[in-house]
């Protein structure tokens, strides 16, 4: 059940009481990106550029991909040949009282160059720089960035709320001999020029965010923010509908389809970037073979998982690139539901009796649960035996991340608009996140290639055949984009979206 709350009264209008399935696992920039993680870093860290906002059809704020405007940089500018960035800093202050230098910037790149972690990827794998010294501050509100060539990323980039900029001032009161980077401390405290900060960080129950007054683009309507973990799906329903919450977060899309007929309350749905589906590790038997691939897709059968799990709200993957980003083509996609098909192509690859395998998903996930379900008996028809395996969400990364589970669901987003990038963090062999160990030298040319490239048409013509060879490769099993919906009481407004899927608290008030 819902924990019991504080009193409110005074100043319920400027209070909002979030019930989620879990709280981020860490404040820390460089930890890896969970959901909930995301949700939390959108919030307390502040990014260098941003996406102009547009109302959608259903009346949600969503970002344009068509109009970058400033953020912590008031402006910037691109060299002609797109091969550094400099970018012209705003006047802000950060929840200490501190003004945003150049400093913080270069403290913050620093750390993150040296970590070794999220940051240092994004430079050395997007952006191929190889050395520091790319970084230069020009003076005190400037500085600027030297690739070692032309980058379409240049600028999109910095959107990404994995590249925030720390307060360095507050940070550096934290840094040890032991730990000289506040790596420590930041894992549960937040330094930056965000809208909010957390005043208290208890993982497995309560995030309390509190407004920075300060904030450059004004003071937030809600002055606090009080999130509790609340796994259970149908308890966050009932909190929401008793109005002891005023937004509850990944609903089941039954519990969603019911509460859209509650007067009291609001759903909120974006077709948004996230694409589900099983990765299939292409380094363990029999997943090393594409037939095998290929025949557990064409078992797949998505009417009925469409119909009985996500009420119609969802659409099929058909490109490992989200539908709504420049360059998606889904016209190589030919998976249908053909039981003899599978059989056929587990028969060449010497299975025609099928195998036995192990499909992990995480604890709490019922979605993932009643998928899997549903798969298991749609394989078996073709032999094909699936252990099914329910671990808590930490194993289950530390297993596939480690390539010791042959098959396992993944809900992933990628949050910067461009059919390279996508490719490039799922499907290059040398990606930090390519789990399923997926290897084609023409895939990884291509997506090289068109880091660097920047005659657009050309780039989306090399993404097309990209997608081709990998729908074709089927690393993995094709699944849905489910979407984000939320479902808050009617008097909360201002829902928006962003790529990485997380709440934005500073666009909401309440009536």
């Amino acid at each position: 059940m819902l924990p019991s709350l504080p009193a409110l009264a005074d100043t319920a209008s400027e209070t909002l009481i979030v019930a989620g399935p879990r709280t981020p696992e860490s404040l820390e920039l460089e930890y890896p990106s969970t959901e909930a993680v995301q949700e939390a870093r959108k919030n307390v860290y502040e990014r260098l550029l941003a996406y102009e906002m547009k109302t959608n059809e259903d009346g949600v704020q969503v970002e344009n991909f068509d109009k970058l405007v400033g953020a912590l940089a008031k402006s910037w500018e691109v060299s002609p040949d797109r091969s550094s960035i400099t970018f012209h800093l705003t006047d802000a202050k950060s929840h200490a009282g501190n003004t945003l230098t150049a400093d913080d910037l270069m403290w913050t790149f620093e750390r993150g160059w040296t970590l070794k972690g999220t940051f240092y990827w994004y430079m050395h794998q997007m952006l191929k720089i190889n050395d520091f010294s790319a970084f230069q501050k020009i003076d005190d509100h400037t500085v600027k960035i030297q690739l070692p060539g032309p980058s379409p990323l240049i600028e999109r980039l910095w959107v990404n709320s994995d590249l925030g900029i720390i307060d360095a001032t507050e940070a550096k009161k934290h840094v040890t001999a032991e730990d000289p980077w506040a790596a420590k401390w930041l894992s549960t405290n937040t330094a930056s020029f965000s809208p909010y900060k957390v005043t208290t960080f208890t993982p497995g129950r309560e995030v309390v965010y509190e407004a920075n007054l300060d904030y450059y683009r004004g003071v937030p309507k809600l002055k606090k923010i009080i999130f509790r973990e609340v796994p259970t799906s149908s308890n966050r329903v009932a909190a929401l509908q008793g109005g002891a919450i005023d937004v509850a977060e990944w609903l089941l899309p039954r519990e969603l389809n019911l509460l859209s007929k509650v007067p009291s309350v609001k759903v909120s749905k974006v077709y948004g970037n996230y694409i589900h589906r099983v990765d299939l590790n292409n380094t363990i038997k029999p997943f090393t073979d594409p037939r095998v691939r290929q025949a557990l897709n064409y078992l797949v059968p998505r009417d009925q998982i469409e119909k009985s799990v996500y009420f119609g709200t969802a659409r099929p993957t058909k490109s490992p690139v989200s539908e709504i980003y420049p360059g998606f083509t889904d016209e190589y996609f030919g998976y249908t539901e053909d039981v003899a098909k599978a059989k056929a192509l587990l028969a060449e690859a010497g299975y025609p009796d099928g195998f036995k395998t192990e499909l992990g998903y995480r604890t709490g996930d019922e979605i993932e649960e009643q998928i899997a379900i549903i798969l298991k008996t749609a394989f078996a028809r073709a032999g094909v035996d699936l252990e099914l395996s329910k671990l808590p969400s930490s194993t289950l990364v530390e297993r596939y991340s480690g390539g010791t589970i042959p098959a396992y669901f993944l809900r992933d987003m990628a949050i910067v608009p461009d059919a390279a990038y996508v490719t490039n963090l799922w499907l290059n062999s040398q990606s930090m996140v390519d789990f399923s160990h997926y290897k084609n030298a023409e895939v990884d040319k291509l997506i090289d290639k068109n880091l660097t490239a920047t005659d657009e048409p050309a780039r989306l013509a090399d993404m097309k055949k990209v997608q081709q060879m990998v729908v074709s490769d089927a690393p993995w099993v094709f699944l849905f984009n489910p979407g984000y919906q939320l479902a808050t009481r009617a008097n909360v407004k201002g829902t928006s979206w962003y790529t990485p899927n997380g709440n934005a608290w500073f666009d909401y008030h309440k009536e």
